[in-house]
């Protein structure tokens, strides 16, 4: 047991996957809430499915590969069969859940003119329209693979896709696996208008091969009866590297990645109404055992495509646009240097514009006084403007260093590439230390100025994408402050030389002194009440499962430490309990925007400490990962990044409460003013821009 844990007291937790799961039902209820558009809520529903294939690709196949290693001697996970059971049960429910909100949204969307309808429910006019469709644009890409009986055909299965499982029936069956080829061809085909330009149109993909399924298979096969049925199959995520000294980094990473490809299944969704006999023949040829998630449901798999549903009606049917804000620290200048030598700058995306930290890169690619830039890459845009930065600092005879994560699940074939990209542009690419993926975020920047090297750090809590950047709630701080610099040009030293002692005073580095520096933090507010003072603790935080943390938050709040936490996903902690954690607040916010950043304030006597961070308050970041925090000096800083989360404290909108149960009920507004946090940041920066030349 953990220093922060009191052997007296049964500590008490939830299951991360199952607190996963609470989350994920907190998307579901955005696709349920009327007052959103309708074209958003069908979003969600995309959103929702993309999160759960994640969850199953990720922490399920986790889960089963405990449960496998039970055959092992000296092992015990008899509590991780009851888990997977409870799991499963819950994915059930969420799915019946799912259904009927998607049945609702689409009655909704009838009533905006806009069907999403099958074939067989259109005028002749539309179905010879499709069959052209079909025939022109959609059979060339349809390659059927046909199933031996004898054979395992899970290997041939992309678990990004979704898959028609076809029967052809004469004297026996005939079975075969075609790929919808959403990659290629529409997921959502828009009919012309017939009659009027009011009504809008939809067919699914899966629904036109569905309609026209004999037009692939007649001319090679007789048959009687044809019938095909949506599946997708989802494999484990994880891979294994080995350690051959003469293979290269880049070489062992496409192999693990291949090995993704044919990893071993943890989930079949089907369409439920699938005959029994066919669904018994599926499962053989696909090799799905009894630890494998087999879930029926609706008609349509792959629901992720959903996040991409177009707008088809009237611009209200979805979120009116909040234009991205313009620094005025930033704008105030002639370049960022000059901006960031005046005073340190925060940024709050999306709420302020990406392009500052694009042009923070642009501009030192060709300022003849940059010498050197040292960035770290974990997730970055397909068509990234920073990459393109860099390769120019490279043309401009400027040293770069990029750290690229080759490890960063689900991006990896993308780094690969980018890694192969920036080494043919001349630049110094580092793939970080064997055993630690690298999740920090920064970018450091060397200037010569008045004869001697100036250094600039970009530090954030999210990476560096554009896309993302617009849907992702997430802070940059820009600073010139010596020693914060200092540190941050001594992680990249840190990342090729982690063998050679590094001492930190400002940053916080995982693994290096984060743990600690976060426990003594927690202790330093429960010295603050044993001294008759308050203790105050306010967290943002993506997840919260680290034991040792939640034991040290507990006994915090036993201590009568006031606490109060925003999470977005997995918390382990249990808020609310008598005498125990009843200390603790817990909300959790969904809405438009997907909140990212992780943020810790300690009360300290009343002269707070502000923390941003890279890492969440999981063991895997804080212990086998390097993740970099940053303290805010500056006072206006400070109190902006307090004023935002009071407003998010204060929502009565789109905040949830986390309880023992994780029942997800809405925060009740009361008497108190409605306040939607996202739309009440937006406005809260725009004012705070506006008053910077007045402070």
């Amino acid at each position: 047991m953990n220093a922060c844990a009191d052997a007296s007291q049964t500590i008490n937790y939830f299951a991360p996957e199952l607190s996963w799961l609470s989350f994920n039902d907190r998307v579901l209820q955005e696709a349920k809430d009327k007052n959103n558009p309708i074209i958003e809520r069908i979003r969600f529903l995309g959103i929702f499915s993309n999160n759960l294939d994640e969850f199953f690709r990720v922490r399920v196949a986790d889960v089963k590969r405990r449960i496998l290693l039970n055959k092992l001697p000296d092992t015990n996970f008899d509590e991780d069969e009851i888990l997977l059971t409870q799991i499963q049960q819950k994915v059930l429910q969420l799915g019946k859940k799912f259904n009927v909100i998607h049945q609702q949204i689409l009655d909704d969307l009838n009533t905006h003119n806009i069907h999403v309808d099958r074939p067989e429910q259109l005028s002749e006019f539309h179905i010879n329209w499709l069959k052209i469709f079909f025939h022109d644009n959609v059979l060339q890409h349809i390659s059927p693979i046909m199933l031996d009986e004898n054979k395992d055909f899970s290997d041939h299965i992309n678990d990004t896709m979704t898959y028609l499982f076809v029967e052809m029936f004469n004297d026996k069956s005939h079975y075969a696996m075609l790929e919808v080829p959403t990659d290629r061809v529409p997921r959502f085909v828009i009919l012309p208008p017939e009659k009027t330009r009011r009504h809008k149109t939809i067919v699914m993909l899966d629904d036109i091969i569905l309609f026209f399924l004999s037009d692939v298979f007649s001319s090679f096969f007789s048959f009687t009866e044809i019938q095909g049925y949506a599946i997708k199959l989802t494999r484990d995520a994880e891979y294994n590297l080995d350690d051959e000294l003469e293979e290269g980094i880049l070489d062992k990473m496409s192999k693990g990645l291949k090995q993704r490809i044919y990893a071993e299944p943890v989930r079949l969704v089907y369409d439920q109404a699938m005959p029994e006999p066919m669904l018994k023949v599926m499962k053989k040829r696909l090799g799905v055992t009894h630890h494998d998630a087999l879930i029926p449901g609706g008609r349509y798999r792959n629901f992720r495509d959903f996040i991409g549903f177009p707008n088809v009606g009237r611009q209200y049917l979805e979120n009116k646009s909040l234009p991205a804000l313009q620094s005025t620290a930033f704008n105030n200048h002639a370049s960022v240097f000059a901006a960031i030598s005046q005073q340190d700058i925060l940024l709050y995306y999306p709420y302020h514009t990406f392009n500052h930290l694009l042009e923070y890169v642009r501009q030192a690619a060709f300022d003849p006084r940059v010498t050197q830039i040292k960035v770290n890459i974990y997730r970055v845009a397909s068509k990234s403007r920073l990459i393109s930065s860099l390769i120019n600092a490279a043309k401009n005879g400027k040293k770069v260093t990029v750290m690229v994560e080759l490890k960063a699940r689900f991006d990896e074939q993308n780094n690969i590439e980018w890694a192969k990209v920036l080494s043919g542009a001349g630049i110094k690419v580092i793939f970080g230390i064997p055993a630690l993926k690298v999740h920090s975020k920064l970018c450091i920047i060397h200037r010569r100025e008045k004869g001697q090297i100036v250094k600039y750090a970009h530090i954030g809590t999210g990476n560096f994408h554009e896309k993302t950047a617009k849907i992702y709630t997430d802070f940059s701080l820009f600073t010139k402050h010596q020693g914060i610099c200092d540190e941050s040009d001594s992680v990249f030293k840190f990342i090729e030389s982690s063998y050679k002692p590094f001492m930190f005073e400002h940053l916080m580095i995982s693994p290096v002194n984060a743990r600690q520096l976060l426990l003594g933090l927690i202790h330093q507010e429960i010295t603050h009440v044993e001294n008759g003072h308050t203790g105050k603790i306010t967290l943002k935080i993506n997840n919260l499962v680290d034991k040792e943390l939640v034991d040290c938050l507990y006994l915090a709040a036993r201590s009568g430490v006031k606490i109060r936490i925003i999470v977005r996903g997995m918390c382990s902690l249990v808020p609310g309990l008598n005498n125990f954690s009843d200390n603790i607040r817990v909300i959790s916010i969904v809405d438009r925007f997907l909140e990212h950043p992780r943020v810790m304030i300690f009360g300290n006597n009343g002269d707070e400490k502000v923390y941003i961070s890279s890492a969440d308050w999981m063991t895997r970041n804080l212990d086998h990962r390097v993740e970099v925090g940053v303290p805010i000096y500056d006072e206006k800083l400070k109190q902006l990044i307090v004023d935002v989360l009071e407003l998010q404290f204060k929502d009565r909108t789109k905040a949830r409460i986390i309880d023992s149960e994780q029942k997800n009920h809405y925060v009740r507004r009361g008497n108190r003013k409605k306040i939607r946090s996202q739309i009440a940041i937006y406005d809260h920066l725009k004012k705070w821009e506006g008053n910077y030349n007045n402070e």
